[in-house]
């Protein structure tokens, strides 16, 4: 219902009580929806700092201001027609927010104006990933100096609230996954991502799945076919393989490329995860014996290709096992140990060293990044790739989920559920 009124709106949402006191004299339109209101005034009030302050006190009573739809036809808008450039509405959406390093993510009401750019999209987040990233920026172990107050979060799945003047590819309602790494704020019922970064997925697709695809897939993607080549009569040694990264690399190598792949990881259950989704063998990780198995299984001729985003002394020990003119694709360090290699040990193999970052193909070559995604995206339609997801939390658990994923618990995915 839409009133037109001199006075009070107390009696309208007693949570706005507080501030009839600021719009007993002023004309004003109110929309009353079912979670929030939006507000009109007129250019006196808009030219001064009573709209500001009355909006501030909108979104602390916890209501969400929407656009509201107005008609110069409508008579009790025409007295103020004046007054349309001065509309203002203000959006509240709860968030996981950040205030001091090392400290828990507060979920509270969090209030913007902004209008979007022409190429941004602001999208209804449905659910987010929780990478590794996330808790290390949250940590101060990012190598970053992060700004406060801070949202992360950078793998999202939503649909499409609103698009810039200059997006073409995107309209409103449209399902998208997305990856939003220059700025995170994932960890929100809203965020606001570049055209370039958003891709769109079937309707069909889960929401949880779809948080789940692109940033783990499209690195092993990268690496493994793009700058490593991939082939069937390839053997492949996958380091931390049941975690988000490895257990994809496993993935596409032993069910796309039909490749001979071991995995390796801490403990008997996610090694048999990891057998499960295709590995031609699976390692509990013992650094004094790790050659020798990987020996005994390739029957003494190592590996062509070793896909590690762990590092540390994990990565040294798997330079042991290539084979000659063998590649080893570096794609991240969870250790937070980055490994000092000698250019004498690319001697006695001739292997290459290759590193992969999605991120950086984003700026370098946008054009296969975008292809990139698309293809993840086509694999998982096609029924080729199945991301494993092993556990889902709430936003107002998303500490939980965080430390779900520090104590190592976890494999494959873990996915924030926003909404």
């Amino acid at each position: 219902m839409t009133f037109f009124c001199d006075l009070s709106f107390s009696e309208l949402n007693p949570g706005l009580g507080q501030i009839a006191h600021l719009v007993s004299s002023l004309p004003f339109l109110l929309e009353e929806a079912s979670s929030g209101v939006v507000c009109y005034s007129n250019p006196k009030m808009a030219a001064g700092r009573t709209l500001k302050t009355l909006s501030n006190l909108i979104a602390r009573s916890g209501n969400v201001v929407k656009t509201a739809s107005i008609t110069t036809s409508n008579p009790l808008f025409s007295r103020n027609i004046k007054a349309l450039p001065y509309f203002q509405t203000i959006a509240a959406y709860r968030a996981a927010v950040l205030h001091e390093i090392a400290k828990p993510l507060i979920i509270e009401d969090v209030t913007t104006t902004t209008k979007l750019k022409d190429l941004e999209i602001r999208i209804e987040v449905y659910t987010c990933g929780v990478n590794a990233s996330d808790i290390l920026i949250c940590n101060g172990q990012y190598g970053i100096e992060q700004k406060m107050p801070f949202v992360p979060g950078f793998e999202v799945c939503g649909e499409v609230k609103e698009i810039g003047p200059k997006v073409k590819n995107f309209n409103v309602g449209d399902k998208v996954i997305g990856l939003k790494k220059d700025g995170y704020s994932g960890f929100a019922e809203e965020c606001v991502v570049l055209e370039q970064d958003l891709w769109g997925v079937p309707q069909g697709m889960t929401f949880e799945i779809g948080a789940s695809l692109l940033d783990t897939y499209g690195t092993a993607l990268l690496g493994l076919h793009r700058r490593a080549d991939v082939e069937a009569d390839d053997t492949v040694l996958v380091t931390a393989a049941a975690g988000g990264l490895g257990l994809a690399a496993v993935d596409l190598a032993a069910n796309v490329y039909k490749a001979k792949v071991i995995g390796v990881c801490g403990t008997e259950d996610k090694a048999s995860l990891v057998r499960d989704k295709g590995a031609f063998a699976s390692l509990k990780y013992q650094a004094k014996n790790l050659r020798n198995k990987v020996m005994e299984v390739t029957g003494g001729k190592g590996v062509s290709i070793i896909f590690d985003a762990v590092g540390g002394d994990v990565f040294n020990e798997s330079l042991k096992c290539i084979a000659h003119e063998g590649k080893v694709i570096v794609a991240g360090f969870a250790s937070r140990q980055i490994p000092n290699v000698p250019t004498s040990l690319l001697l006695p193999q001739s292997f290459s060293l290759i590193g992969v970052s999605l991120s950086h193909y984003r700026d370098a070559n946008n054009e296969v990044y975008r292809q990139v995604g698309n293809d993840v995206i086509e694999l998982y339609e096609e029924g080729l790739i199945s991301p494993h997801v092993s556990a889902i939390f709430p936003l107002e658990e998303v500490n939980a989920a965080m430390d779900f994923l520090l104590q190592r618990k976890s494999t494959g995915k873990v996915i924030l559920k926003i909404r």
